[in-house]
């Protein structure tokens, strides 16, 4: 019970990452808030949580939408009172080089994959400090740190939350409050199928990236979470503004 008494709000909660944190957090005895657009998805998450005696609340929202992340913060206040851990696992990719990413395409990236990282990190900052040893884990990506050719909004995206992480975890800390992003690599989950892969496309890129990341395998989303939980838990009190990579050893590699 790592996270016993603590109350976490997750975005992207309704799959992927997101939702294997929330249910990883509920087993370690946290009190859970659920964000997502997928209000049916977030209600199935809540029911698996209660169900094995967990505590959750759902709260559907727009990570774009400032209303929408502010009455999301506010949900978890008043139902659980506290504040003491944000995860940031909303995110969408798309594919697209210099020459042909639309302009609004690279925006909506920014909007999804950073605006709202910083909005919501805005907002619960107030009810991290009352903590005493708030913590926020944001996830971000292998292609934070290294550089890929065809995902360039993306890439730029998940570099803007690592400077974010670091820049923050230097204001943060006077304020007891932890800031850390975990790096994947390649991890099943619905979001490269979001991003426009089709199912065949999608196998195919599956299998070959287990040449790319030196551990032979693509991660699950239970991999990444499990770190997540590290650093969001008391274990990892002296670790902040840190970029983990949970990646097979994906940015250990050069491009062959």
């Amino acid at each position: 019970m790592r996270l016993k008494e603590k109350v976490a709000l997750i975005t992207g909660a309704s799959s992927g990452i997101g939702k294997e944190t929330a249910l990883l957090f509920a087993r370690e005895g946290a009190k859970v808030t659920l964000v997502a657009r997928n209000e049916k998805a977030l209600h199935q998450v809540g029911a698996e949580i209660e169900n094995s005696g967990g505590a959750a609340i759902v709260a559907p929202a727009d990570v774009t939408a400032p209303e929408d992340c502010s009455g999301s913060v506010e949900a978890a206040i008043r139902q659980f009172g506290k504040l003491d851990i944000l995860v940031n696992a909303a995110g969408i990719i798309g594919s697209g080089a210099i020459t042909n990413t639309t302009l609004e395409s690279w925006r909506e990236m920014m909007r999804v994959n950073l605006d709202s990282v910083f909005l919501m990190m805005q907002l619960a900052v107030p009810y991290l400090e009352k903590t005493k040893g708030g913590a926020i884990v944001n996830v971000s990506s292998v292609t934070g740190l290294r550089a890929f050719p065809n995902v360039l909004a993306y890439c730029v995206s998940k570099a803007g939350v690592d400077q974010l992480t670091r820049c923050t975890a230097l204001e943060l800390a006077p304020k007891g409050i932890r800031v850390n992003a975990v790096n994947p690599g390649v991890v099943v989950s619905n979001l490269h199928r979001r991003g426009g892969m089709d199912e065949q496309k999608y196998t195919s890129f599956l299998e070959h990236s287990k040449s790319t990341h030196p551990l032979g395998r693509v991660g699950e989303a239970r991999d990444i979470a499990e770190a997540i939980l590290y650093l969001a838990a008391d274990a990892a009190g002296w670790i902040t503004g840190v970029t983990l990579s949970v990646d097979g050893g994906r940015q250990l590699t050069c491009a062959r």
